[in-house]
Order: C-alpha cells, then structure tokens, then sequence
C-alpha cells in the first residue's frame, strides 16, 4: 500500500511539473524534424524520416528522463519535503520504487506515442514514391523501440543514482549526459581504433589507448549496440546483434544492480 501511493504521488508531481506540456514539445520537435529530413534530403524519404525520427526519440527521451528526475528526487531534497515522507513507519525502498515507477511509466508512455506518431509520419513521407528498399514498420521496428525502452531503463536508473548520492542538482544533469555519452559511443570507437588505429597513434599509442577504453565495458553497459535501428530501416532482422539475449540480460542485470545501489545509498544516506 504505500507503494501505491508513493506510485500515486511522484504520478501527481510529474503532471505539476507540466508533464503534458513537454510531451506536446517533443511530439512537435519529432514532426518538423522527420519531415524537414524527409523533403530536403537526396535518400529515400521514409527511411530518412524514420532514421531521423529514432535519433529524435534517443536523444529526448533521456533529457525528459533527467527532468522527471530532477523533479522527484532532486527538488523534494532541497525542499525538505523528503523528510516527512521519512518520518512514516515505512521502508525507503517504497518511496524510492514509488518515484521510479512512476517515472518509467511516464517516460513509458512518452516513447509509446513517439513511436506512434513517428510510424504515422514515416508513413505520411513516402507519399506516392516506391522505395526499393521499404522499411519495416512491423515487428523490425517494435523490436527497435523494445531496445530503446531497455536503453531507457539504464537511463533511468543511473539518473536515479545520481540524484540519491549526488550533493549537487547539477551533477545529476551532467553525469547521467556524460554517462549516456560514453556508453553510446565506446563501442564505435574501439571499432574505429581495430580499422583505423592511425587516427590516433600522433597523441598515444594506439593498443594502450584500445586497452584503456576496453577497461568501461566491465563499468557500464554498451547502449550503443543497443541501437538496432537496422532492423527497421531496411527491414532485415539479420542486423540483429546474434547475441541479443544476452546483452539485453546483462543490462537488465546491469539496472536492478544500480538500483540495488541506489536503495543501500538511500538507507545510508543522512538527512538533515
């Protein structure tokens, strides 16, 4: 019971917070995106349209994460308000599992009706023109939003972290960005350094630079394979990673970790 109205109130917090305002913007921000990429660009247009439209969903739906964070945890601190939430004869893990639901059912939500409406824009750019290559707006791009929402789940949970431990609001900013940026792009890169390792041997040595980034796969988890947009594009689930099982459980094992953390942070943590 008192998750469910801890569940209630981060819901209610949210909706205060202008919850439906921002979802307005970033539907807006999709629209003219995916269709000012569709008509001014040489390529297929759908394909464009939904390329870009998926970039759009990966990059906001963090900086909404990130808000709702910020409103829940980081806000209710420096408002003390925290602290007669504390003062029921109730565990921790509630409040904090409240907050995170509710979170992840709004950011839920959010990405359900981008993708909708993202579908309906890549639909709406292809007009009359036959693409040789159509995209697969079927079970390939379920598949898809299905590994952004697991994605989205690291970055609600770092987030959360961030905000229970951190002794400054803007450090849950910066460091849930930072995070997400490394973990979108060390995989890239250490490809780019085993296919081209001279664009970097002019300001280190090309191994120890390699073995160095190879050292933040046992620190965080590899989001940037978690971007099958592929599959979608051009309709092909063999440009699904063969290891998919597996690296969707190790994030998942990789979320519950951190929010395992998050609770032992929370119980520890002093309020004054």
């Amino acid at each position: 019971m008192a998750f469910v109205s801890d569940f209630l109130l981060g819901l209610q917090l949210s909706l205060r917070a202008r919850f439906v305002s921002i979802f307005f913007i970033l539907i807006i921000t999709l629209c003219v995106a995916t269709l000012l990429a569709a008509q001014f660009s040489a390529r297929q247009p759908q394909t464009v349209a939904l390329d870009v439209g998926i970039s759009v969903i990966r990059f906001s739906l963090p900086l909404f994460v990130i808000l709702m964070v910020q409103e829940l945890f980081t806000r209710e601190f420096e408002r003390k308000l925290h602290l007669r939430s504390f003062t029921y004869p109730r565990a921790r893990l509630y409040w904090l599992l409240g907050r995170v639901s509710a979170i992840l059912l709004l950011a839920g939500s959010l990405l359900v009706g981008m993708g909708l409406i993202l579908a309906a824009m890549a639909v709406l750019a292809a007009g009359s023109y036959e693409q040789t290559t159509p995209v697969g707006l079927g079970f390939p791009y379920l598949v898809t939003l299905s590994f952004v929402a697991v994605d989205l789940l690291v970055v609600v949970a770092i987030a959360t972290l961030l905000a229970i431990s951190a002794a400054t609001p803007s450090f849950v900013l910066i460091g849930t960005i930072g995070f997400v940026l490394i973990a979108r792009s060390y995989t890239p890169i250490m490809d780019l350094l085993h296919n081209s390792p001279y664009v970097v041997n002019q300001f280190a040595d090309p191994g120890l630079y390699k073995d160095s980034l190879g050292l933040l796969a046992f620190l965080m988890p590899d989001l940037g394979r978690l971007d099958v947009r592929m599959i979608a594009l051009y309709d092909q689930m063999r440009f699904l990673p063969s290891d998919w099982p597996l690296l969707v459980g190790a994030t998942l094992i990789y979320v519950v970790s951190l929010l395992a953390l998050t609770s032992w942070v929370l119980n520890k943590r002093e309020f004054n």
